[in-house]
């Protein structure tokens, strides 16, 4: 029942309707989010989380492109590599439920799926509204480690991580 719970929180988070909003573009902002997940304006880092967080409510992706958008106006930004960082997860029943750098929560599952094979670089979880979250090095090692613990190695030397009804691979290791 836990879980459950939790899922329903989750999914009753409230985020304006952004993929619905498609204004005119106004130009770009001088404003950047960081490899690390720090929020830029002119140079100068935010440092009122909350204002980040408003921020990132109305963040929308356009192919490759990132956006602050309301019903009326929609403003460029630059995104160094993800808008989100996936940094912690905890196990609950048979999903994790990973937790980003702006402390919002959102289970692994086939909403929100992970993908290893786009650049072997950046591991990343689709977070919301076709946003990424780049999978931070502790959070990968933790799972492989756990995956290891479960025997999820197979004998293609794919490594398989389970979570909310759904199969994600984590790594694909050397074959002897």
């Amino acid at each position: 029942m836990r879980l459950e719970q939790l899922l329903q929180q989750l999914g009753d988070q409230k985020t304006p309707p952004v993929e619905r909003w498609n204004p005119d573009f106004c130009g770009d902002l001088n404003m950047q989010i960081r490899r690390n997940g720090d929020w830029f304006y002119e140079g100068t880092p935010i440092g009122r989380p909350a204002l980040v967080k408003l921020f990132a409510s109305v963040l929308k992706r356009e192919g490759d492109d990132y956006f602050l958008v309301t019903p009326v106006e929609k403003v460029g930004l630059t995104v160094e590599a993800t808008p989100f960082i996936a940094v912690t997860a905890e196990r609950i029943e048979d999903t994790w439920i990973v937790t980003n750098n702006l402390g919002e929560r959102q289970p692994l599952d086939a909403d929100h799926p992970l993908d290893t094979q786009t650049d072997a670089q950046l591991p990343t979880m689709i977070w919301r509204r076709n946003l990424p979250a780049r999978i931070h090095q502790n959070l990968m090692y933790q799972w492989q480690d756990w995956a290891l613990e479960q025997g999820s190695l197979d004998e293609a030397g794919q490594l398989w991580l389970d979570s909310g009804g759904e199969r994600f691979l984590l790594a694909q290791l050397p074959t002897d």
